[in-house]
């Protein structure tokens, strides 16, 4: 069994709407940390993260939103991150808009980079969050932390200073895409990320093209980082998310990624972003999400509970 840390980011300042701050709440309230020790773990829950204060920035982009709130973030979940990296409970950090991932990234890597080991990145989401500050079409910076983490240049105000261990993108896959911005698809297609739309996901199947990125974890001796967005599933069982895209993963297609997870035994940490509970239909998709992290940490098909909505 294992020792889990849950770690609060009500970060809404990198998406395009108000609402994701009550994330971590409403996980706690769909019952995450009882889910997990029903199945024999143990759980400790930090309680909420705290931006740092940041000076005003000068990036060159006048389209940007909230870059000051955005880098105090990073700096206060990278910090955190990379001390949590370093124990040994698995942090699930529960957000929160997906530019939380600039420092829970950022901080896995500088960790795992100290230990001698290469960190490995599972993105699962409807977009590539592979935007640079200049190509980001709406300024929203939730569309960015993928590129920062791997270590793309004009980043320096997120920590201040260059990333201390940027992400290897031949370490990283990005399973569920459905919509890339056209300057994006330029700069995610120029590196070694393996990226996984959901036309491969039809005609391949999720195991298959997962498994072969685990197996590439597995001979690396690497650790894993997983980032599961909302809008990596199909919209009619999780609408609580703000940037929904229809034709996402099914309900069994998300909860077999997670057996596959749990399985291979190589998850270090998790970030769970993008729940938006003001969209959500009577808690739905944070009980789904809910779910999908308790197949990650062992929880079986013959186990599962029957629900009405």
């Amino acid at each position: 069994m294992s020792r889990i840390a849950l770690l609060g980011a009500p970060i809404e300042a990198g998406a395009g709407r108000r609402g994701c701050l009550m994330g971590p709440d409403a996980y706690r309230t769909a019952g995450l940390a009882q889910e997990l020790e029903t199945l024999g773990h143990t759980v400790t829950d930090l309680g909420n993260a705290v931006p740092e204060d940041v000076a005003p920035v000068e990036t060159g982009y006048g389209h940007l939103k909230q870059v000051e709130t955005v880098a105090g973030w990073t700096r206060a979940l990278h910090k955190q991150a990379k001390t949590l990296a370093a124990g040994k409970d698995i942090p699930i950090y529960l957000g929160g808009d997906h530019a939380l991932s600039a420092g829970t990234v950022t901080g896995h890597a500088a960790a795992a980079a100290e230990q001698g080991r290469p960190q490995f990145v599972l993105w699962l989401d409807a977009h590539a969050d592979f935007n640079s500050l200049g190509s980001s079409p709406s300024g929203n910076l939730h569309g960015t932390p993928l590129a920062y983490a791997c270590g793309m240049s004009g980043f320096d105000c997120y920590l201040g200073r260059p990333v201390p261990a940027p992400v290897d993108p031949a370490n990283v896959c990005i399973m569920g895409l459905r919509s890339v911005d056209g300057e994006e698809r330029r700069l995610l297609q120029a590196t070694a990320v393996t990226a996984h739309d959901m036309r491969a996901i039809d005609e391949i199947g999720i195991a298959p093209l997962l498994r072969a990125f685990l197996d590439r974890v597995v001979a690396a001796n690497g650790v894993l980082h997983v980032s599961l967005d909302v809008d990596f599933l199909e919209p009619d069982i999780a609408p609580a998310v703000g940037t929904t895209v229809p034709g996402g993963a099914t309900f069994r297609e998300a909860h077999h990624v997670m057996e596959l997870l749990h399985d291979s035994g190589r998850v270090t940490s998790l970030d769970l972003v993008e729940l938006n509970p003001f969209l959500d239909d009577k808690g739905r998709t944070a009980r789904l999400m809910v779910d999908l992290t308790a197949s990650l940490f062992g929880r079986r098909v013959l186990d599962r509970v029957t629900r009405s909505y």
